[in-house]
């Protein structure tokens, strides 16, 4: 069976990315800790996801799958984007940044959007690179136990809840899941090769 790293050591990304992967015809495994941490400094999803599996690739030679992923918020250009995960140093944090952001704002400027990107490196020459998004609003308070990072404020109107309150059916919805399960049919169309 062949090996597949994915490159990260965010235990609850591990998690929800071997969950959506399940039943690949290869053995997951997580980075090792020997592979350096690379600097995210790309200036877009991709280019960063790219650089996560290539350096991973490149430390442990085998087919290496990572994620770029991040919250876009009409009203703030963008923002966080890529720098979602550095927008404040810990998930509270940046929830209440946010909310500070954007206290006061009409509701049909919340728009915001789950976006993810992965990149897939067979080898130095073929990389695969599959995006997914999720549309939602930013709630006006926190909701739910469940997910991590922004979930408890990503509103879903078709749910009528937030990513956190939907732990039973986010990974089938997210945009993880929704590049993941591109990148799934990737991985389970090369293993053939």
């Amino acid at each position: 069976m062949k090996k597949l790293v994915i490159a990260t050591r965010n235990l609850h990304k591990l998690r929800e990315i071997k969950e959506i992967l399940s039943g690949i015809p290869y053995n997951i495994t997580s980075l090792p800790d020997d592979c350096k941490e690379v600097v995210e400094d790309g200036a877009t999803f991709e280019e960063n996801a790219i650089k996560k599996a290539k350096s991973a690739y490149e430390c442990t030679g085998l087919i290496s799958i990572a994620d770029d992923s991040g919250l876009m918020v009409e009203y703030l250009d963008g923002a966080p984007g890529i720098y979602s995960s550095r927008f404040a140093p810990s998930d509270k944090e940046r929830i209440e940044k946010l909310l500070r952001l954007l206290d006061g704002v009409e509701w049909e400027k919340r728009k915001a959007k789950f976006v993810c990107t992965v990149a897939i490196v067979f080898d130095k020459k073929r990389v695969e690179v599959v995006r997914g998004e999720v549309n939602g609003y930013i709630a006006l308070s926190p909701s739910g136990e469940g997910g991590f990072g922004y979930d408890p404020v990503f509103y879903l109107p078709e749910y009528d809840k937030t990513f956190a309150q939907l732990s039973d059916i986010k990974n089938k919805i997210s945009h993880r899941a929704k590049a993941f399960l591109k990148a799934k049919e990737i991985l389970n169309n090369s293993y053939k090769i």
